[in-house]
């Protein structure tokens, strides 16, 4: 073992997930490496998905916002407006974000490597750098961590240029004046509100009868019903026959039952496939599932006990925030530290308006309890809402069949992502409903939803307890 190439810990892919896993390394006072194929840290959260699309998103809600602010002017994107000035913060938060990553590395005394790594054994990885030459290292504890990319159906002709998936949808140069996206997940209901509430034409083409399928039913439907009144049209339970680029201006799509939708531009967001492939895991004994993921337990260790898997290569839930959590579990559990008491993470996703869901929701509440009681806050009905123009929201609570304790919360409406974290406290520490109410809530905000929506539990409660002694 040559101690100049030997590592502690080597942790491959740079993301949410193995950015992490080396932190809790270097923390603990290991000697750590990464090796990532990208050039900077960070992944494809940082260079092709959440910032970038985050930024844009932030373009389309400022300008949804001056369109609700001067209400007596008719303000539109103007057609074939170029994408860049859309994102012209872009390049500037990758930057400082990549920079301010790459310093906790060097501060934390952590080797970065630019390059690909195959594993020689359970033990040994070869890294090829982007001059051509190799080298091998070894490590004790070997964390993958290396992401996700978009799957590519073989029948859709992907040409990055007319039909896009989610790392190139933002390479175009032009705003088109119609999409169509095809899949109903989270990346493909994400991008369909933005681009539509930049004013273009969206089209989604989905097998299911609603998008979101793991979502809350009632908000899913605001969500659709939100997207239908910018202008976009959801197409369900259609599957596609033929797609393509008809060599002048249109993508033609046409569906099983004759239907022929022509745009511009289409987005093909039908799920990730891991990056595992080039890994060689044949040399350590590995081999993936069914679904082409890497199986773990509840630790994310393999069936080789100093391997380990975190982020996007294990499957759903696909979340940064659940990949940097399981990247600090593997560390944890490799060096024989606390892990710390397992919680819910918060899901939250990007639409317009975004959505944010913690605990059980309404239909998985009553498949364990038969019958739930849930209150509701109308954004509407709260004064925030109405001065800061946030009117399309709802907040749910979930709560046991008694109505004293609190089961799960989902939010619609701009906000959502950031108030679920009341619920999320308040679950961590087995809350009751009463405690919202007796709480005092900043006058006006949002978070007065959480009362609200308690106040109507504790009424249905009364309501029952007054009948059941009558």
């Amino acid at each position: 073992m040559n101690p100049d190439t030997h590592y502690d810990i080597a942790v491959i892919g740079s993301g949410p997930a193995g950015q992490k896993a080396a932190i809790q390394g270097a923390k603990a006072g290991k000697r750590v490496a990464v090796i990532d194929r990208e050039p900077g840290i960070g992944g494809g959260c940082v260079y092709r998905g959440t910032i970038p699309s985050k930024t844009l998103r932030e373009s389309a809600l400022q300008l949804e916002r001056t369109k609700q602010c001067s209400a007596t002017l008719d303000i539109r994107v103007p057609p074939n407006i170029l994408v860049a000035p859309l994102m012209r913060r872009v390049d500037e938060v990758i930057t400082a974000h990549g920079l301010y990553m790459e310093n906790q590395l060097k501060r934390n005394g952590i080797s970065f490597f630019h390059g690909r790594a195959r594993f020689c054994s359970s033990t040994e990885l070869e890294l090829l750098s982007i001059n051509g030459s190799t080298q091998v290292i070894s490590a004790d504890t070997i964390v993958i961590a290396t992401g996700s990319r978009p799957r590519a159906p073989v029948e859709i002709p992907i040409d990055h240029e007319h039909i896009l998936d989610s790392d190139s949808i933002l390479s175009m140069i032009y705003l088109p004046r119609s999409l169509t996206v095809l899949g109903g997940g989270v990346v493909a209901s994400e991008y369909a509100s933005i681009f539509s509430t930049l004013g273009v034409h969206v089209t989604i083409i989905d097998r299911a009868d609603r998008p979101l399928q793991f979502f809350d039913k009632e908000l899913v439907h605001m969500f659709i019903q939100s997207f239908e009144q910018q202008g976009g049209r959801y197409c369900a339970g259609q599957a596609i026959k033929d797609v393509r680029w008809d060599g002048i201006s249109q993508v033609v799509t046409t569906l099983q039952d004759g239907q022929v939708i022509k745009s511009d531009k289409m987005l093909v967001a039908l799920g990730r496939q891991p990056n595992l492939e080039d890994l060689n895991l044949s040399a350590t004994g590995l081999s993936l599932t069914e679904k082409g993921t890497l199986s773990v337990n509840e630790h994310c260790q393999t069936a080789v006990p100093n391997i380990y898997g975190a982020g996007d290569l294990l499957g759903p839930p696909g979340l940064a925030s659940s990949a940097m959590e399981q990247g600090r579990r593997t560390i944890c559990h490799s060096l024989g530290l606390p892990e710390g008491r397992s919680s819910d993470i918060p899901i939250g996703i990007y639409t317009i308006p975004e959505m944010a869901s913690i605990g059980l929701d309404e239909a998985a509440g009553r498949t364990r309890y038969r019958e739930v009681l849930v209150g509701r806050a109308r954004f509407d009905e709260i004064a925030r809402g109405q001065i800061s123009g946030i009117c399309n929201g709802l907040l749910k609570l979930v709560a046991d069949p008694t109505g004293e304790y609190l089961l799960g919360v989902q939010i619609i409406g701009e906000g959502a992502t950031e108030l679920i974290h009341v619920g999320q406290i308040a679950l961590r520490h087995a809350a009751t409903i009463d405690s919202f109410v007796e709480n005092i809530f900043n006058f006006p905000t949002l978070a007065e939803g959480y009362r609200i929506a308690a106040l109507d539990i504790a009424g249905q409660r009364k309501k029952r307890q007054t009948a059941a002694t009558s």
